[in-house]
């Protein structure tokens, strides 16, 4: 949905004053949106090779969205483009109606956006309670004071509450060491809540887990709130498909269908590039 700011008519105190209004007006706007993320003929390009070719899609607020493709196919660096890590060279990239085109992935993650790794990124040397506690204070104003918070700070409070949805709370003191590797995947997604984001990336989760971890891991992803979007990309379509309400298929760089999870499931085409035998 675009961003309209109303058309307000000058007064005479002039400039300031109605580029006040004109501000006001657009940040209401930009409240306002239906959408959690826009991308407009996104592309990213290294030389002349196009690693996405102009990606367009929009994710609802709330929505559960998923992208699909083999590899090569892109996904991983429109994740790279979306959070700032890999800016496009072409195309524009809108945050619940705000262009966050050319912020830096530092202030993406103060407007919200969250996103996971194919290679996990945790403090193994540490307990689970501190890797959440350390994502907490991390998106917090007060990241960088070296005062130890009490038992009942906000600070501890989130972070028990993370240990629950990320349904780690019975081994909040193992080192991440001695996590088995679906525990750590838990773990990652937790660490990813913090700081009641508006929309979560989820690059892979289920890679290298077991059967048991990956039905822990639907679960996980089932049962985060509703009003909170999220992005997964994923190989395992039994996992994707049960857990998202719309699906966008990328090859060599472009979308090539977008649909419910039935529409692509059952797309020829789709079945042919990506299902192969199964079907």
């Amino acid at each position: 949905m675009a961003s309209i700011t109303p058309i307000r008519p000058r007064t005479a105190r002039g400039g300031a004053a109605a580029a006040l209004a004109e501000r006001a007006g657009t940040a209401g706007t930009q409240l306002l949106s239906g959408d959690a993320l826009r991308l407009d003929g996104v592309t990213r390009a290294f030389g002349a090779l196009k690693a996405v070719d102009s990606v367009s899609l929009t994710v609802a607020a709330g929505q559960k969205y998923a992208i699909l493709g083999s590899n090569g196919a892109g996904k991983t660096t429109l994740f790279n483009a979306i959070t700032g890590d890999f800016p496009p060279t072409a195309g524009r990239i809108h945050f619940f109606g705000e262009d966050i085109t050319d912020l830096p992935p530092q202030d993406r993650i103060r407007k919200g956006l969250r996103r996971t790794y194919q290679s996990s990124l945790l403090f193994r040397d540490l307990t689970v309670r501190d890797n959440l506690f350390l994502a907490v204070r991390g998106v917090a104003s007060g990241r960088f004071s070296f005062v130890r918070p009490r038992a009942g700070a906000a600070s501890m409070r989130a972070t028990r509450d993370l240990l629950d949805r990320a349904r780690l709370a019975h081994i909040a003191d193992e080192r991440v060491a001695n996590l088995a590797h679906g525990q750590q995947r838990q773990l990652e997604i937790g660490m990813a809540l913090a700081g009641a984001p508006r929309l979560i990336l989820f690059d892979e989760p289920a890679a290298g887990l077991s059967p048991a971890e990956r039905r822990e891991l639907v679960a996980l992803l089932a049962s985060l709130p509703a009003h909170m979007s999220f992005v997964l990309i994923e190989h395992d379509l039994d996992i994707a498909l049960k857990v998202v309400d719309r699906v966008t298929v990328m090859h060599n760089g472009r979308v090539l269908r977008t649909g419910s999870p039935d529409e692509i499931e059952n797309d020829g085409q789709v079945q042919a590039i990506y299902m192969g035998s199964r079907h």
